[in-house]
């Protein structure tokens, strides 16, 4: 019963795996392939880390799994989020349906950045001053 449940778990996490590589390899755009990797690609090695820990069933063995898999959950949407917004920022072209918002949200925040970069443009000394 219990090599059951490790290959179950083992496949199921090698599933994941494949499929976020294959989202690496067939989505259109950065922001896609971020999200396919780090869902799938978690869920997978969290999966197989699982599958790891129930075969050896041994108090350092499920410590340290489940110290790996609770580094996976805090760190992947924090790569992904860091990822996702060194894209934005550098205009990397996007797929043409992908939906992207150049204006900010908040109104407040608009009038906010207009008077820093006028701040910020007047400040600018030129070589040629």
């Amino acid at each position: 019963m219990n090599d059951l449940i490790v290959s179950i778990l083992i496949i199921l996490g090698g599933g994941f795996a494949a499929i976020a590589g294959l989202g690496l390899l067939r989505l259109p755009d950065v922001l896609i392939r971020m999200h396919a990797s780090t869902k799938a690609g978690t869920l997978g090695v969290g999966l197989i880390v699982l599958g790891v820990s129930v075969h050896f069933a041994s108090s350092l063995v499920i410590t340290k799994a489940i110290m790996i898999i609770a580094f996976l959950l805090l760190t992947a949407p924090v790569g992904a989020h860091l990822i996702g917004r060194a894209a934005y920022r550098r205009r990397v072209p996007l797929w043409d349906r992908t939906l992207m918002h150049d204006a900010p949200m908040n109104p407040d925040h608009a009038k906010a950045s207009d008077a820093k970069s006028e701040r910020s443009s007047e400040k600018t000394i030129t070589p040629d001053s």
